[in-house]
Order: C-alpha cells, then structure tokens, then sequence
C-alpha cells in the first residue's frame, strides 16, 4: 500500500508535513518507541537545534491516555469499569483521528486485540503502524531499572499473557498478551499496514533505518542530497548523548517516579551483565519460537523454526 508523498513541504508551523493521517508508533514498554518518536519529532521540525525531549513537535500522546478517552467521550473515566472504558476506547480514538488537521503519531503499548464482536480495539482510523521490537532479554533489563522491581518479576511480566499495562492516574488499562502475545498481535494483524523496526537494527544503522520508515510513512525530500543532510542532522539531534544531556538538566516527564534516568544508555545486549543462566532460560523457554522469527539467537534452548 503506497502513501502520497509531501516532497519536504512545510506546514503552517513551520514543520515539515507528514502525509496526514493518525499512525500508531506502537510496542512493548521499554523496546525505543521514545527513542524513535524524537528521531520522527526532529525530522518533522527540521530544525538547527534538537527538540525538546519534553516538547516534541509531533507528539500526539498516548493512545492509554485517560484524559483523551474523556475528552472525546465527556465521561470521567474513574466512573466506569474497565470493560466499560474497553468497549468505548475505539469510538474515542477514531473520534479523535477525525479531530486531525494533521499527521499525529501516538503511542501505543497495548497489543492488538479485537472486542467481543470483532472490531479492533485501538478502531479502525489509523492509517499505518509502525511496530518496534527489542530482544526480550534486554527488555527484562530495562523494564527492571524503569520500574524498579527485581529481574525476576520483570520477567514474570513478560512471560505472562494476562497482565495488563496502565491503569494509573493518567492511563486506563491496555492488554499486554505477554511479550510474544503483543509481538504476533501486530506483526500477524491485517487490518492497517505495519512496518516491523528491530531496535537492534535501529541503534546499529539509524540512518539507514529511519529513512527505510520515511519512505514507508510516504514522507520524501527535495533530493537524496537533503534527505541524507536531514536524516543525519535528525539522527544526531537524537543521540543518547543529547537525549542524557536534555534529562540531566530538564528532567524529563516520562520517567518513572522511582527511575535514576530514562536514558540509561540503550546498549544492545545490555542482558549479559544482568542476567543469569535461569533467568534467560525463562525467557528463551518461553518467547523462542517468536525470538527466532524475529532474528534473535537463542543461547539456552534449542533454536526453532520461525
């Protein structure tokens, strides 16, 4: 499925235009949804010096967020049962597309589910997804330092398919389906258009990757010449030097309460000097076949067919 291109063109703020039109930057906590949505943020504003980790230009929120789903449906969402709000949350979220001048990005950690009479949960307005997947062990280790809790509980978290993200002050409830649950629900879905992003691939060539997702969302330059100076220009305005820098002194919103530093430092293969041989045991035992299909190397358990 093909996009119409902007050609670079400018919008009335001065940012660059994506096509318009609601995409979901969606994936399990802690894979580089921030990570990839400020590489889309400075991009889009085009500018000579980073964005604002605290203010990026193309955030569209959260598609958890409490204050959205009441917002759209004028319901206090404390009012209401959690299945309540679930059979809600797809009339609210396409509401919301429809509000759009614009291309918004959201954030979405649910998995992609459908309700009981068979529509999809996160509706049916957006026009693309973009999926971005971490090694599962390397997830455990992140997920540990964000929420502060043992590796043991992290793990048990992702292994299992019941639990649910959210439901907090600011966000309802979204499904998880575990980590190899959410990763098939999008991967395997056929109702909108997904490009799956390895973060692995995305921290080892992030300019190759972040145009691959350009051209993907139907976003084009003036010429290869300026796309190579603007991908370079945004990928270095996102580096975790700048992005550690912007939190040191501004703090940042999204970190955890309990949280030393939401960018930590993102190294790949991060699980070795965290992980026991029991604990990746627990995860390859129960997230290989999808491990395998993703191009992850399993090192305690026979590899599967994808």
């Amino acid at each position: 499925m093909s996009f119409a291109t902007t050609g670079g063109s400018f919008g009335a703020k001065g940012m660059r235009a994506f096509p318009p039109g609601m995409v979901w930057i969606a994936s399990w906590p802690k894979s580089g949804n921030t990570w990839l949505r400020i590489l889309l943020s400075n991009i889009a504003a085009g500018k000579d010096v980073p964005e604002d980790i605290n203010k990026l230009s193309l955030d569209g929120g959260m598609a958890g967020s409490r204050e959205l789903f009441e917002r759209q449906t004028l319901v206090d969402s404390f009012l209401l049962l959690p299945r309540e709000i679930e059979a809600l949350r797809p009339a609210a979220l396409d509401a919301y597309a429809a509000s759009l001048d614009r291309a918004t990005f959201l954030k979405a950690h649910d998995a992609w589910t459908q309700l009981p009479d068979g529509s999809p949960a996160l509706g049916k307005a957006a026009r693309a997804a973009l999926y971005i997947v971490r090694d599962p062990r390397d997830v455990a280790v992140s997920l540990t330092f964000h929420q502060d809790i043992p590796i043991d509980r992290a793990i048990e978290y992702m292994n299992q398919t019941d639990r649910f993200f959210g439901s907090t002050d600011t966000q309802v409830r979204q499904r998880s389906n575990g980590w190899s649950g959410h990763v098939r629900s999008w991967l395997d879905e056929s109702c909108l258009p997904v490009r799956l992003i390895r973060y692995e691939d995305l921290h080892a060539d992030t300019d190759g990757v972040l145009r691959d997702v350009l051209h993907f969302l139907g976003f084009s330059f003036e010429s290869e010449a300026v796309e190579r100076e603007e991908v370079s220009r945004a990928v270095r305005h996102a580096s975790f030097v700048e992005l550690q820098r912007q939190e040191r002194v501004n703090g940042f919103a999204e970190r955890a309460p309990r949280q030393a530093s939401f960018f930590r430092h993102g190294r790949v293969g991060d699980w070795r000097d965290h992980l026991s041989v029991t604990q990746v045991r627990s995860i390859e035992s129960v997230h290989a076949a999808t491990m395998t299909r993703l191009g992850y190397k399993l090192v305690t358990v026979r590899e599967c067919a994808a």
